[in-house]
């Protein structure tokens, strides 16, 4: 059987369903084609149920701590099971709202496994997709215009394979039905430092070994040393310059041991399991791009601003892409592919206008690019930071660790990223974004009127401290 239609998606991820229901907004027949659920890795494997496990590591913290409130309780305890059931309770909540969003907008949904074919009987050019189907029936949908949107896979090391029971990906890592006594992350990245986050609030013993010199390497440096300053004092121990070779880890007893080579000395860590987040790997192969002239070097499918391939009529978003993996990158690039292809106005993607978020404890957020990449650049910077602790609503919270950098061009006043580390940060990178969106200078936003007490305060003065011009300090 054929199915035509004016877009074709394949992937039903975050880019996925959100490009389908702008084209639909748009006026175009739809037809997005999922071989598992809709939501992708975000909504099952990935943002949400982990954003849920740390929400309930936060508020279990927070009850230990509830004293410097004034606030005594016994007998706080975690039920784990009850906080996997929470988690499992909110995806299953996003998921039949996505399913709901398909029926809304009238964008049929195929179950199965797609594959994009060339010039056939079907179509004289290549982009029509053959699907196997639950069933075993095979479909064949035949676009005007194919949007890619097939996301990505945990990376894996060599020697540290997952088997799902002690060496684990963040994937099965939220599956556990209980929680370690001890955790070895392999990889300091965001998902690295998110999980060491959650399980040392959760009590587990915690270790990260991060082959780079700092945490979170794509941030700024400040804020990967104040956010390793901040998981030591927890408890956490992070290793930095840490090398983990091939066949570097074994099976002992009732755990694993690892070897890494730090300073120039090989050091032996212990642990009941270990977690490895070092990134994640597009999913290109055994989807039919070589049946097509879409460029896939380095392991991801080339596009240009208007997320375009180099056949103009497939477009892919997303993952698969490379860049920032982020699902909220994913979705704004979805919008643009199908403005584009339905011949409305889009902004081109700029990748240095996306917010970068890590949910740790504390959050850290940021946008536009660091001091260091600035100077790497060759611009003057002119440089303005403020403290929570000088933040009243901070002190209400109990939660003054942290600061708020702002990283100008000294010559043209241009906002040229704003880095954070604090509480509630995630939700603050938004002005921030917004800022740097309409052109703001550091003056502008900083004479804007913030309400007090908010956290929000800090955006402002950490930009009046550009000009040495903070209130607070």
């Amino acid at each position: 059987m054929t199915i035509t239609c004016d877009v074709a998606v394949l992937g039903g991820g975050t880019g996925g369903y959100v490009a389908a229901i702008r084209a639909a907004q748009l006026g175009k027949s739809v037809v997005v084609i999922e071989r598992d659920k809709l939501g992708g890795t975000c909504l099952h494997r990935g943002c949400i149920p982990s954003k849920a496990l740390l929400r309930s590591a936060e508020l279990y913290a927070e009850m230990k701590e509830s004293e410097q409130y004034g606030i005594e309780t016994s007998g706080v305890r975690l039920v784990f099971p009850g906080v996997q059931r929470r988690k499992e309770t909110i995806v299953e909540q996003l998921h039949q709202g996505v399913q709901y969003l398909m029926r809304k907008n009238k964008i049929q949904v195929l179950r199965g496994q797609g594959r994009v074919i060339g010039p056939s009987i079907f179509s004289p050019r290549s982009g029509a997709v053959a699907v196997e189907l639950e069933d075993g029936e095979m479909e064949t949908v035949v676009p005007s215009h194919l949007i890619l949107a097939t996301g990505s896979k945990p990376r894996v090391l060599p020697g540290l394979e997952p088997d799902g029971e002690r060496i684990l990906s963040s994937e099965e890592a939220l599956l556990l039905d209980e929680l370690p006594a001890s955790m070895l992350i392999v990889g300091g990245g965001v998902i690295g430092a998110e999980w060491a986050s959650m399980l040392a609030d959760f009590g587990v013993e915690v270790t990260i070994a991060e082959a780079g010199p700092q945490l979170l390497p794509r941030e700024d440096a400040e804020v990967a040393k104040e956010l390793e300053r901040l998981l030591k004092k927890r408890g956490v121990r992070v290793l930095t310059g840490a090398e983990v070779g091939a066949d570097a880890c074994r099976k002992v007893g009732t755990g694993v041991e690892l070897e890494v080579l730090r300073g120039g000395k090989t050091e032996t860590l212990a642990a009941e399991k270990v977690l490895v987040s070092v990134g994640r790997t597009a999913n290109v192969e055994g989807i039919g791009l070589e049946n097509t002239d879409v460029r896939f070097g380095s392991g991801v499918i080339e596009v240009n601003e208007m997320m375009q391939t180099a056949e103009p009529h497939i477009y892919a978003i997303g993952d698969c892409i490379g860049g920032l993996q982020l699902a909220h990158a994913a979705s704004h690039e979805g919008i643009i592919a199908a403005a584009h292809l339905a011949g409305e106005p889009a902004h081109p993607y700029k990748a240095h206008l996306v917010p970068r978020c890590v949910y740790s404890r504390p959050e850290v957020a940021s946008v536009g690019i660091t001091e260091e990449e600035a100077k790497a650049q060759g611009r003057e910077t002119a440089v303005g930071k403020f403290p929570f602790s000088a933040i009243g609503k901070a002190l209400v919270h109990g939660a003054k660790e942290g600061f708020v950098k702002v990283v100008a061009d000294k010559a043209s006043g241009d906002i040229l990223g704003v880095q954070m580390i604090g509480p509630h940060v995630t939700d603050l990178i938004g002005e921030a974004a917004l800022a740097q969106f309409l052109d703001a200078t550091p003056w502008e936003v900083g004479e804007m009127v913030h309400a007090h007490p908010t956290l929000s305060e800090i955006l402002g003065e950490a930009m009046l401290a550009v000009d040495s011009r903070a209130i607070g300090i």
